[in-house]
This record gives C-alpha cells, sequence and structure tokens, in this order.
C-alpha cells in the first residue's frame, strides 16, 4: 500500500506564489506517473499536471500552463507543485496521485492512489 502525504497548502492573494509537496511512502514506490488534480466547492475533481516517473515527461492543463510547474525527487519520493501568480479560481483542494500504469493522464480514474488532499486559497 502506498500512502501519499500532501503538504504546502494555505492562503496567499492573488499573485502570490506557493509551492505543494507530496510525500510517498509504503512498499517500494515506483509509479509510472504521478499527478495533481483540484477539486473546488461544488465542482468535478480536475487535472493539473502530470509527470512520468523515470522520464520526467510534463503535460499541464491549459488553465494553469506557464503558472505552475511539477517536478519530483525520486531519491525523496516526493513530487512538487510550484504554483505562481496565483489567481481565486485556482482556489480548491489539491490532490497529488500516483499509477502504476500508462493511461489517459487527465482521468482520475487512470490513478490507483490518492494523497488526502491540502486546501490552497487564493483571495483577490
Amino acid at each position: 500500500q502506498v500512502q501519499l502525504v500532501e503538504s504546502g497548502g494555505g492562503m496567499v492573494q492573488a499573485g502570490g506564489s506557493l509551492r505543494l509537496s507530496c510525500a510517498a511512502s509504503g512498499r517500494t514506490f515506483s509509479p509510472y506517473a504521478m499527478g495533481w488534480f483540484r477539486q473546488a466547492p461544488g465542482k468535478e475533481r480536475e487535472f493539473v499536471a502530470h509527470i512520468t516517473w523515470r522520464i520526467g515527461s510534463t503535460y499541464y492543463a491549459d488553465s494553469v500552463k506557464v503558472r505552475f510547474t511539477i517536478s519530483r525527487d525520486s531519491a525523496k519520493n516526493t513530487l512538487y507543485l510550484q504554483m505562481n501568480s496565483l489567481k481565486p479560481e485556482d482556489t480548491a483542494v489539491y490532490y497529488c496521485a500516483a499509477r502504476g500504469t500508462s493511461g489517459y493522464y487527465y482521468y482520475p480514474q487512470s490513478y490507483s492512489d490518492w494523497g488526502q488532499g491540502t486546501q490552497v486559497t487564493v483571495s483577490s
């Protein structure tokens, strides 16, 4: 069983920055890829960013492209999301997720392990 624990959320003003972390523990951790998703109140969980674990190929939702950067530290089994130029519409609970196989990276159903989420609130 893999445990994923997010941290780094908080409240920030529009235009500010936050860095989220996701620490993985448990059985030997070697995912095919990991991703960040977010869910705002009353909305469905949506894809934010994705990275393949071995090669480091990245994909982003159009809404966060250029502003957000996903990265990983394989030695520390840790995933990151650097968020810059934050906007009020970025307010949501952010989740990290891991998957062991290839598939549609933007579908939450493609991921087998999830963290508990961390709240990000951006005020105008």
